[in-house]
């Protein structure tokens, strides 16, 4: 069989591969019923329908002609280098400088990912995403993430 378009066909199978892998690893968690699901309900039909979804893009990429294959070209590692950076950088920080200094800290290092870079958004951006972290997850959701730096922390 020949693939008739390699973009639709590598992204298919990554969405085919991470749904089967996140299905296998929501089984370890109660699944409950429909009527009241447990904590790994909600992954796992997430998770098979990721699944379907690629099954549906790969046999797309096999049977659909495009005009020049789609062929998906060069991967850009510096974004990719900076955010997965910046991820590490922010789950370590987190529970020692808190939010309030974290979330800029990542907003920065990501800013970097970019080809347009700017202060004004960055600290825009920093900014607000703070604030609507807050909004969210600490008064809303009631989340224990530390707002301040250990030091500061009553």
């Amino acid at each position: 069989m020949k693939i008739k378009s390699q973009r639709d066909f590598w992204s298919g199978l990554m969405f085919v591969v991470v749904g089967v892998v996140f299905a296998v690893g929501a089984t370890n968690y109660s699944m409950g019923v429909s009527a009241r699901p447990g904590p790994g309900y909600f992954p796992l039909m997430l998770s098979v329908i990721m699944a379907i979804l690629g099954a549906i893009v790969l046999f797309k990429s096999l049977t659909i002609e495009t005009e020049g294959g789609d062929p998906i070209g060069h991967i850009a590692w510096k974004p990719l280098i900076i955010i997965v950076l910046a991820i590490v950088v922010f789950g370590a920080l987190l529970p020692r400088l808190g939010m309030v200094i974290t979330i800029p800290i990542l907003i920065v290092i990501t800013s970097f990912a970019g080809d347009e870079f700017g202060w004004k958004g960055v600290i825009a951006n920093a900014v607000v995403l703070t604030f609507s972290s807050w909004v969210i997850f600490i008064l809303g959701l009631k989340l224990t993430i530390p707002m301040w730096p250990w030091f500061m922390a009553s």
